[in-house]
């Protein structure tokens, strides 16, 4: 299945939104810790267990600020790619000669289906840009078996509008510091939904957390999901 035309606007926006932050040559501090939502609290880092000698790949890497954290900090060795030509170039210029981190410029699922699997693959809000009927087989095609997957997607936006009943895309609005705010096509789903399509494509949920805004006053929530592919689950299988 070739890229389903919500990816592709959302390929568009993010290199614009890469392109701008070049332009503005904006500044991100690096990370202390892993933040799975939008906020500095809940679960970091831990979450993933010890990472030593484990394959690791950050889908949707972005920046690749956590991908380099990961690997200063607790000894990993992590693949990052990204999609974004605009979003790879900032992350060459800021982590490009990180020991132990690899940067790679690919379409997500082109590139799960030609990996050698992975024992631990993660997503920091990269999960719900893509078409979860594609990614999700080419996720599990690139697991190892009993490979663990764990992935932070929006649940609330905040203008309050909870998840999405159906397995479709739905407009969001992406800020941009200094510039308009963008608008992207995410996958906004329940989590019953999101726990329906994992099994379908041969993963166990573990665990989700709820990632709630530390105000009483901001709607917005996100989820994090802790899910292994399913040990019977052969790669043809996997691709669907």
């Amino acid at each position: 299945m070739d890229r389903t035309e919500p990816e592709l606007t959302n390929l568009a926006v993010w290199t614009t939104y890469g392109r701008h932050h070049i332009q503005r040559a904006t500044d991100v501090p690096d990370p202390g810790r892993i933040t799975w939502g939008f906020w500095p609290s809940g679960p970091g880092a831990e979450v993933l267990g010890d990472l030593s000698g484990k394959r690791v790949l950050d889908l949707g890497s972005g920046l690749g600020k956590y991908a380099a954290h990961l690997v200063r900090e607790h000894g990993a060795v992590v693949d990052a790619v990204e999609v974004s030509p605009t979003q790879h170039e900032r992350a060459v210029a800021r982590y490009g000669t990180v020991p132990g981190l690899t940067l790679i410029h690919a379409d997500a699922i082109e590139y799960l289906k030609r990996a050698e699997p992975y024992h631990v693959i993660y997503s920091i809000h990269g999960v719900g840009y893509i078409d979860p009927h594609r990614l999700l087989p080419a996720v599990a095609s690139a697991l190892q078996p009993d490979g663990r997957l764990f992935f932070s997607v929006l649940h609330t936006n905040a203008a309050g509008r909870g998840p999405s009943r159906s397995v479709t895309a739905r407009p969001e609005i992406l800020p941009l510091a200094g510039g308009e705010p963008l608008t992207v096509q995410m996958w906004v789903l329940s989590p019953q939904l999101w726990e329906d399509l994992l099994v379908d494509y041969g993963f166990l949920v573990d665990k989700i957390d709820v990632l709630d805004a530390p105000e009483d006053s901001n709607p917005v929530s996100c989820r994090l999901f802790r899910v292994r592919r399913r040990e019977d689950v052969t790669r043809r299988h996997a691709k669907g």
